[in-house]
């Protein structure tokens, strides 16, 4: 089910919120500085590409510095690459076959507006990670 709804999702917006992305990563990559931003971009971009049967988890290790990082996220890429998937999923929720897809869109707005201090796992990783508290080691994507 989940390639199924992947490959659904990729076809109707999942390949466009991916190059919204790869933009956002290429443009935060010509001032040296935002290079991090740049790969925290790039590591949203293939979640938005195949985003069903991964879950995103917080990194116990994430403090002050991930915070100051979102903020500086946010004002530079973020209220626009939130836009997009509020936009896209109104668009997707007019069709009954569009409900799942528009949730997987709205899904992709927290980390979207604060990516520094949080993981992609794969769904069954993050259940078990929550249950035994090891978010921050087991990384995916």
């Amino acid at each position: 089910m989940r390639l199924l709804l992947n490959v659904i999702w990729l076809v109707f917006g999942g390949f466009w919120l991916f190059l919204g992305y790869v933009l956002a990563g290429v443009l935060l990559c010509i001032p040296i500085i935002t290079i991090p931003w740049a790969i925290a971009s790039f590591r949203i971009a293939g979640y938005a590409l195949w985003p069903f049967g991964r879950t995103i988890v917080a990194k116990e290790s994430a403090g002050v510095g991930s915070f100051v990082g979102n903020v500086i996220w946010f004002v530079l890429a973020g209220w626009w690459l939130v836009i997009a998937h509020v936009v896209s999923a109104v668009v997707l929720a007019i069709t009954i076959i569009g409900i799942p897809l528009a949730l997987a869109d709205l899904k992709l707005i927290p980390i979207s507006l604060a990516p520094l201090g949080k993981d992609i796992v794969a769904s069954s990783t993050g259940e078990r990670a929550s249950a035994v508290g090891v978010r921050g080691r087991l990384a995916y994507g």
